[in-house]
C-alpha cells in the first residue's frame, strides 16, 4: 500500500524492499560515501497544498509555477530553486514519458518541506545504493528525476502500489541565525518608510457572505467605528474601492482570492477616506467554513505588510522533457495572468529576479509613441509612480531614447538620466524596449542600489525576455483598452442623458462635477466665463471627501484661474499643488514657532491646511469647455499627493468635457432667452388693476406652454377719465410669441384710442386697421371692449362691443344667467367694419363674467364645457364676491378635464356689491 503522512505526525521513512529500496542521498563520485542518515526526525506538518496535472506538456510549467508560488507563500525562498527543479523532472517523467496524470502534494514542516509526486505508472527503476551516481548526458530526455533527487534532496524515497508510484523528497532549510526569515539591504535613514508614532494593524475577518465578523481595537482606532457598529455589515459599505470604467477587480472578487495585497480606501466615521495597504488571506475553520482575514495599515506604512521581494527564479533553463518550451512560459510562468495588471506585475517581478535587481519597472507607450506611462513596478514607491508619464525621447543619443537598450552604470554621475528613479536610491539600471512589429509598445527596466551592477550581457538577457513577452503584453493591453472603451461608451451615454435632461445652469454644473468625482478624479473644479471680456470665475468645487471642499475652494480662490486656451486636450496645471505645498509648509513652520509669532492660534488650522495640500498635491489637469467656437469655461481635475492620471482617463474626460460644454452653453442660452422672453411678456400685461369705487374686479390669467407668462389671450382695465374706466378681454389667433406680439399692439392701442375720447366702435375700427397694416404678421382677433361708469345709486353702467368674442354673461341676484351683448364681426379680417355698442346696467349684487374661448372650449375627449356649461357653473355663484366667482369658474374648468390646458385662458369678473355691502 502507499505510504502517506498524518497531520501532526512524522513523515514515514521508506523501508528496505530488496532492489526496490529507495536511494538515499549520496556523495558525488570520487568522494568517500558516508552512511545514509536514516534516523527518523520528528517533524510536525503545519501546512499542505495539493494539485493534479493532466498528461500534457504544458502541465510541467504549471507544476513548476504551483510549487514556486506555494513555497514562496510559505517563506521558503531558500529552497525554491531546488524544489522547482526536482518537481519539474518528476512531473515530466509522469505526464510526458509515462503519459499519466501527476498529483503533487507539498507538505510544510518546521524545518523544511516535503514534496510528493504520484503517477499511475508503477515501474520500478531505482538506482542501486552501491552504484555511483551518474547524471549521464545533459541531452538525455529522461531518467534524471531520481538521480537529481539523490543529488539535491536531503532525503527522498519511492513508494509503490499496484496502480501508483509515489516519489517523494524532502528539503531542509539551511542553517541560519535564529529568527532570520528574509533580509533587505541597508538603507539611509531618509529612505526608510515613514510611520506615525505607533504602527497600528487593523485586523478584520470577513465571512463568506462578505460581512465583517471580527474587528480589533486598532481597527476602531484607525477608522473610528466601534466593533458593535460594524459587526455584521458588509465590507463593501466601508471600502472605497478604486474604480475605472469597464476595468478592475471589485472588492467582492478580491475577497474570494486565496491571497491578495493592494491599496484601497476605508471610509472613516468622520466621512473621510483613509487610504490603507491591505493583505488578505483566505482561510477556513475546522468546520470547513471559508472566511477572509484582512490586515490593514496606513498606506504610507505598507512596508509592515507588503510581501518581501522574491529571490532569483533560476528557472530559465529549457525543459528536460526534450520538447520545445514556450519562452513566454519560461519567463512568466504558467498559468499566465489573464489581466493586464497581473501580467505586468508578474513581468517586473520576474525581470527583477532574473537580473537579481532591487527594483524593476514597466512602462507602456501611448498611441502616438511620444510618451511612456508607468503601469507596473516593484521595489519602488508604486503609489507615487503609477501612471506617471515620461517622454520617449528624453535627450540626444541612444541613452536618452526608450527605443534602444541602455545601461547606466551610475545614475549619480548623470542625474536625471532616468527621472522615474529620482530619489529612490537606485544607482545602476538597464532598460530595454518592448516592440511589436517594429512599433514601440513599452519599456522594461531593472535597477539596483549598487553602481556598476549591469553590463551589455544583462541587457541582452533582458531584451530577450522583453521580446518574448511584448506580444502578450500588447494583446492584454488592447484587451483592457477595449474593455475600457466599452465602459467609457456606457459612461458617456449615461452622462449625455443626464446632461440633456436639464436646462438649468446650476444643475448642469453639479452634474458635471458629480460625474467626474470619483469616477475620473478625486476632486474637480469648474470655471465659467460669461463672455469674451470677462475673467474666468470659480463656479463649482467637489471632492469625494465633503470636508475638504471648503479648503479646496478657499485655496483655488487665491490662485489666478488657468488660461482659457481653446486647444483641445488636457494640460497640466501645477499652480494648485505648488500653492498648497507652500501654504502647508508655512503652517508647519508657524506651528513650530519658526515664524516668531504665537503658535497656539495657528495650530488649530494646521490640520485642514495639510489635508488640503495632500488632496491637491497630485497631478492636476485642465480641460477647456468649448462650445460654438468659444471657450465658456474650464474643467479642472485633480488627484491627491503623488498620484497621476492614466492616458485613457484623460481621453474619457476630454470626451465628457465636450458634451458638458455644449450642455452648459445650452443652459446659458436657455436662461438668457427665458429671461428676455419673460421680461417682454411681463411688459404685455397691465402693471396692476385700478381700484374702482363701487365695483369689485378680479382677473385670473393662465398662459399655455411652459415658461410663457403671456400668450394670445389678454385683458386690461384702465381709467379713461371723468370717472369712466375702459376694460377689454381678447384672444389673438394662436399662442406663443407671435400671438403675444399682436397682444401688445392691441392692448396699447386700446389705451391710446380710448383716452382720445373715441367711442367703443370707433376704437375697435381703428384697431382693426392697425392689425391689417401688419400684413403677413397680422392675425385675427376676437375682442370684448367696454366702458364702465359707476352710478350714484350703486349700480354700474356698461357700454359693450363684442367683436367675435364669447359673449359676456350677466348673473343676477336671483341666480338667472343671461348674455349681456350680441355677437359682432371679429377684427383683423375685413377692412370696412361696422360695429355698434350696447348698454348694460349692473344692479347691486349683479356679476358680469367675461372669458376667452380657452375656458368655453375646454375638452375631455368628445365633451366640451361650452357656453351652457359655463352658464351652469355661474348659476352656482350667487352671493359670491368677484374673486370667489373667478376662482370657482377656474376650478370648474380645471376639473372638467385631466389633461393640462392647451389654450390660453383669461377670466374677468366684475360685481356690483349690494347696498348693505357698500354701507
Amino acid at each position: 500500500m502507499t505510504t502517506g503522512l498524518i497531520p501532526g505526525g512524522q513523515p514515514p521513512e521508506p523501508q528496505p524492499t530488496g532492489e526496490s529500496m529507495p536511494q538515499q542521498r549520496r556523495e558525488p563520485p570520487g568522494d568517500t560515501a558516508l552512511p545514509a542518515d536514516n534516523r527518523p526526525r520528528s517533524s510536525v506538518i503545519t501546512a499542505r497544498a495539493a494539485a493534479s496535472f493532466e498528461p500534457v506538456g504544458r502541465s510541467v510549467a504549471t507544476a513548476r509555477s504551483f510549487v514556486r508560488d506555494t513555497l514562496q507563500g510559505w517563506g521558503f525562498a531558500d529552497i525554491v530553486d531546488d524544489a522547482v527543479v526536482l518537481t519539474s523532472e518528476l512531473v515530466t517523467n509522469a505526464v510526458v514519458h509515462a503519459g499519466t496524470h501527476a498529483d503533487v502534494l507539498c507538505l510544510r514542516t518546521e524545518d523544511g518541506v516535503r514534496i510528493e509526486v504520484s503517477d499511475r505508472y508503477p515501474e520500478r527503476e531505482v538506482p542501486l545504493q552501491s552504484s555511483a551516481v551518474s547524471m549521464g548526458s545533459p541531452d538525455r530526455e529522461g531518467g534524471r528525476g531520481l538521480q537529481l533527487c539523490a543529488a539535491l534532496a536531503t532525503r527522498w524515497g519511492v513508494d509503490y502500489t499496484p496502480t501508483h508510484k509515489n516519489v517523494w523528497f524532502q528539503l531542509d532549510l539551511p542553517e541560519r541565525p535564529v529568527g532570520t526569515r528574509t533580509a533587505g539591504p541597508a538603507l539611509p535613514a531618509d529612505l526608510l518608510p515613514l510611520a506615525d508614532g505607533r504602527v497600528r494593524v487593523a485586523v478584520l475577518q470577513i465571512d463568506r457572505k462578505g460581512g465583517i465578523s471580527a474587528w480589533n481595537e486598532d481597527a476602531e482606532e484607525l477608522f473610528g467605528y466601534p466593533a458593535s457598529d460594524v459587526i455584521g455589515k458588509p465590507l463593501t459599505d466601508l471600502a472605497a474601492w478604486p474604480h475605472t470604467p469597464g476595468t478592475g477587480t471589485g472588492i467582492a472578487e478580491a475577497l474570494q482570492l486565496s491571497r491578495w495585497e493592494g491599496t484601497y480606501g476605508i471610509r472613516r466615521s468622520d466621512g473621510r477616506v483613509a487610504q490603507v495597504y491591505a493583505s488578505h488571506l483566505r482561510v477556513r475553520d475546522t468546520g470547513g467554513e471559508p472566511s477572509t482575514v484582512c490586515l490593514l495599515v496606513r498606506d504610507h506604512e505598507r512596508a509592515v505588510l507588503q510581501s518581501p521581494p522574491r529571490v532569483p527564479a533560476g528557472d530559465q533553463s529549457p525543459s528536460s522533457d526534450g520538447q520545445n518550451t514556450d519562452p513566454f512560459e519560461v519567463f512568466i510562468g504558467s498559468p499566465a495572468p489573464d489581466d493586464l495588471d497581473g501580467l505586468l506585475q508578474r513581468t517586473v517581478e520576474r525581470a527583477r529576479d532574473m537580473l537579481d535587481g532591487d527594483s524593476a519597472f514597466l512602462l507602456l507607450a501611448t498611441d502616438d509613441e511620444t510618451e511612456l506611462e508607468v503601469r507596473a513596478s516593484t521595489g519602488l514607491p508604486s503609489a507615487r509612480q503609477r501612471f506617471a508619464r515620461v517622454p520617449v525621447e528624453a535627450g540626444p543619443g541612444r541613452y536618452g531614447s526608450a527605443r534602444m537598450p541602455a545601461v547606466h552604470d551610475d545614475l549619480a554621475a548623470v542625474p536625471g538620466a532616468v527621472p522615474l528613479l529620482a530619489g529612490t536610491g537606485m544607482r545602476s539600471v538597464v532598460t530595454v524596449p518592448l516592440k511589436v512589429e517594429g512599433r514601440l509598445t513599452g519599456s522594461l527596466g531593472v535597477a539596483a542600489e549598487a553602481p556598476g551592477r549591469y553590463t551589455n550581457e544583462e541587457a541582452l538577457r533582458l531584451q530577450f525576455a522583453a521580446d518574448r513577452i511584448a506580444l502578450a503584453v500588447e494583446s492584454a493591453r488592447l484587451g483592457e483598452l477595449e474593455r475600457l472603451r466599452r465602459g467609457s461608451l456606457s459612461f458617456l451615454v449615461e452622462a449625455s442623458d443626464l446632461l440633456a435632461g436639464t436646462l438649468d445652469r446650476d444643475q448642469t454644473l453639479a452634474l458635471m462635477a458629480q460625474m467626474t468625482v470619483p469616477t475620473l478624479a478625486t476632486w474637480c473644479a469648474v470655471y465659467t466665463i460669461a463672455d469674451q471680456a470677462s475673467e474666468a470665475y470659480l463656479s463649482y468645487v467637489l471632492h469625494e471627501d465633503e470636508e475638504l471642499i471648503d479648503g479646496i475652494k478657499s485655496l483655488l480662490a487665491k490662485i489666478p484661474p488657468p488660461d482659457p486656451v481653446p486647444t483641445p486636450g488636457a494640460r497640466v496645471w501645477t499652480a494648485p499643488g505648488e500653492v498648497a505645498h507652500q501654504a502647508a509648509l508655512r503652517s508647519s513652520m508657524r506651528s513650530l514657532g519658526l515664524s516668531g509669532g504665537p503658535t497656539h492660534r495657528i495650530a488649530s488650522g494646521i490640520g485642514p491646511t495639510l489635508a488640503t495640500a495632500s488632496a491637491v498635491g497630485g497631478e492636476t489637469v485642465v480641460l477647456p469647455l468649448v462650445a460654438r467656437n468659444r471657450v465658456i469655461g474650464m474643467l479642472t481635475l485633480g488627484k491627491p499627493t503623488d498620484e497621476h492620471f492614466r492616458q485613457e482617463i484623460l481621453e474619457l474626460a476630454e470626451d465628457l468635457s465636450r458634451r458638458a460644454a455644449l450642455a452648459l452653453d445650452n443652459a446659458r442660452l436657455y436662461s438668457e432667452r427665458t429671461a428676455i422672453s419673460q421680461s417682454l411678456q411681463r411688459s404685455l400685461l397691465p402693471p396692476g388693476l385700478p381700484q374702482i369705487d363701487g365695483v369689485e374686479v378680479e382677473v385670473i390669467y393662465r398662459a399655455a406652454g411652459e415658461g410663457n407668462e403671456v400668450g394670445g389671450d389678454f385683458y386690461d382695465l384702465f381709467p379713461i377719465g371723468n370717472g369712466a374706466y375702459g376694460f377689454a378681454i381678447g384672444d389673438v389667433c394662436g399662442t406663443g410669441p407671435n400671438a403675444a406680439a399682436v397682444t401688445g399692439l392691441a392692448r396699447h392701442a386700446l389705451r391710446l384710442l380710448a383716452r382720445e375720447g373715441l367711442s367703443g366702435p370707433a376704437v375697435l375700427q381703428r384697431l382693426n386697421s392697425a392689425i391689417l397694416d401688419e400684413g403677413d404678421r397680422s392675425r385675427f382677433l376676437t375682442l370684448l371692449y367696454g366702458e364702465l361708469r359707476p352710478q350714484k345709486d350703486g349700480s354700474a353702467e356698461l357700454k359693450v362691443v363684442c367683436a367675435g368674442h364669447p359673449l359676456p354673461l350677466r348673473l343676477r341676484q336671483d341666480g338667472t344667467v343671461t348674455a349681456a351683448a350680441e355677437p359682432q364681426p371679429l377684427l383683423g379680417v375685413i377692412e370696412d367694419l361696422e360695429l355698434y355698442e350696447e348698454t348694460v346696467t349692473l344692479d347691486p349684487g349683479d356679476v358680469l363674467l367675461c372669458v376667452t374661448d380657452g375656458v368655453t372650449e375646454r375638452r375631455e375627449g368628445s365633451r366640451m364645457l361650452g357656453d351652457d356649461g359655463l352658464a351652469d357653473v355661474l348659476t352656482t355663484c350667487t352671493g359670491l364676491t368677484a374673486g370667489a366667482v373667478a376662482a370657482r369658474i377656474m376650478r370648474a374648468v380645471e376639473r372638467f378635464a385631466s389633461d393640462a390646458p392647451s389654450d390660453d385662458m383669461a377670466i374677468l369678473a366684475m360685481r356690483v356689491p349690494g347696498i348693505h355691502q357698500l354701507a
